[in-house]
């Protein structure tokens, strides 16, 4: 089944701040909350789940006419699984300090929600173009929210920014971290509570920035 396809400008805005994945639909929260201890831990999350998004949207919507109405959430599920798979070991092959901070939180993309979401809602109604472009939108709105919320709990807990860029950008990046404090500040924005707090103020912020518009 085949929908009309929203304009581009239409699937950048849902995706990256009326429906944003994080701070709309609240899916994914497992690794958002687990994972963002760090800018550069958020940012190496993003970038997995938004290329397993976008490579999904895809084919999700190459095989949506040939794909039976009784098994497509299964079908739907090996595909992204197999992008999980894929983009796992690139990064446990070339970028395995990064997959070791990641650890379990990396092949759990393929439960993120989010993903399914896009392929059911989405991909699976449109043609390739809209449906890649709202994988790149959803991607990287979720990837954004990663990336702030491990920015503010680095910079309050630790007193750092882009602490272990190493781990994604390779040696010439050893000496990228921003120490604005030495020492450590206030530990609770790097443990699980931090997460929920930090979260907490983020989509309050939102709520607020939508209420003055």
């Amino acid at each position: 089944m085949t929908t009309p396809a929203p304009q581009s400008r239409t699937i950048w805005r849902e995706g990256l701040w009326r429906n944003n994945a994080a701070l709309v639909q609240l899916l994914g929260l497992c690794p958002l909350l687990a994972v963002t201890s760090t800018a550069v831990a958020g940012l190496g999350l993003g970038i997995a789940t938004l290329l397993v998004l976008t490579a999904s949207s895809v084919v999700v919507s190459l095989i949506r006419n040939w794909v039976p109405q009784d098994v497509r959430i299964p079908v739907f599920i090996l595909v992204i699984a197999s992008f999980v798979t894929i983009v796992e070991l690139l990064v446990a092959a070339w970028l395995h300090d990064l997959y070791r901070t990641l650890g379990l939180f990396l092949p759990l993309i393929v439960t993120n929600c989010a993903i399914l979401g896009r392929a059911e809602a989405f991909a699976s109604r449109h043609p390739v173009g809209p449906a890649a472009i709202d994988g790149v939108a959803m991607g990287c709105g979720f990837a954004a929210v990663l990336v702030v919320l491990g920015a503010l709990r680095e910079l309050i807990g630790r007193g750092t920014l882009l602490a272990g860029a190493e781990q994604l950008f390779g040696p010439v990046a050893a000496g990228w971290t921003i120490e604005l404090v030495e020492g450590d500040l206030f530990l609770l924005a790097i443990l699980p509570p931090g997460a929920f707090i930090g979260l907490a103020l983020l989509l309050a912020l939102k709520n607020r920035l939508d209420d003055r518009s």
